[in-house]
């Protein structure tokens, strides 16, 4: 494996035409902590083991069986830690994973269970009803945008946020659609805080990255400070024109100052203790100062009078 600088969110990086999959130094750590894991394994499985064992059979065959079987154990805990890099990868993918066997075998099914032209049909009528539908069609793209911004949230991670110093990613965590856009749970390995995300500039990263207009973080809860929430927002929900059926219940038989029955909602405003006076003569009528009190009182610089606001 050659050594590079240039860190990659998936594990790999490809610097002076040589493919890393795994970087030395990430390398190196997992396989010193498989070690630790493989002796720590060995020890306490196999002392357990042998202790047990020593009840049913002789002492030596016991402690035998216990090392075998702290062994066995150990190399299975070495190989998980080992390969972690690498399964990292198969688990940040295993939505698209999942989808693309779907498809694959779901095609092959089909095909082994109706003709070409029938298959085709299907294919069409599964892709094409959802493309026609509207509300299908949007509920389809915004499951498509959750899984996009979860992969863009990692390579924000990997590219410019801070990380602890054993390189160790924040676990994205499921997301969902909001009408403004996406929601994502984030939850921090130590050495990061939430105010690292906050810093300057942050969030415009985090934006740009996204391909969003304006991106908030927030705790998720009192609970736990390693739980934040990521708010993405596309678009504004509150800028359409929202329908109201309250004036479908308005009668429109009915004149606006017309009396109304007891049974009858009012449908135009009468006062009759307010004398009918036109907003025009109101404006028209000079408006007449109170006189001062006290004169004395008055600035000589501004003609300020308190007793004009009493």
């Amino acid at each position: 494996m050659s050594k590079s600088s240039q860190r990659s969110p998936f594990g790999w990086s490809n610097r002076g035409g040589n493919v890393t999959v795994i970087e030395a130094p990430v390398a190196r750590s997992y396989r010193r902590r498989a070690a630790i894991g493989f002796w720590v394994i060995l020890g306490v499985v196999g002392l357990l083991a042998a202790t047990v064992a020593s009840e049913y059979m002789h002492p030596i065959l016991g402690g035998l069986l216990g090392v075998i079987l702290g062994a066995v154990l150990g190399a299975v805990v070495f190989a998980l830690i080992v390969a972690w890099p690498v399964l990292r990868v198969f688990w940040h993918w295993l939505p698209e994973i999942g989808l693309g066997l779907a498809a694959v075998y779901g095609w092959t099914a089909l095909m082994q269970s109706t003709s070409l032209w029938g298959s085709l049909l299907v294919v069409a009528l599964v892709v094409g009803l959802p493309a026609a539908i509207a509300p299908v069609r949007r509920r389809v793209m915004a499951a498509l945008w959750c899984l996009v911004v979860r992969h863009r949230l990692r390579l924000c991670f990997a590219a410019f946020i801070a990380t602890n110093r054993h390189g160790s990613l924040p676990l994205i965590l499921p997301a969902k659609s909001t009408p403004a856009g996406e929601r994502v749970w984030v939850w921090l390995r130590p050495g990061l805080s939430l105010r690292d995300l906050e810093q300057d500039g942050q969030m415009q990263k985090l934006a740009v990255a996204c391909w969003a207009n304006e991106v908030r973080v927030m705790r998720a809860g009192r609970k736990y400070a390693a739980l934040i929430r990521i708010d993405i927002t596309r678009r504004e929900p509150l800028t359409h024109t929202v329908v109201s059926p309250l004036p479908d219940y308005v009668p429109t038989d009915i004149p606006a100052n017309a009396p109304t029955s007891p049974g009858m909602p009012p449908v135009g405003l009468d006062l009759p203790d307010v004398p009918d006076q036109p907003a025009t003569a109101l404006a028209d009528t000079p408006r007449q100062r109170k006189p001062r009190n006290n004169p004395t009182d008055a600035s000589p610089t501004n003609g300020f009078d308190p007793s004009d606001y009493a």
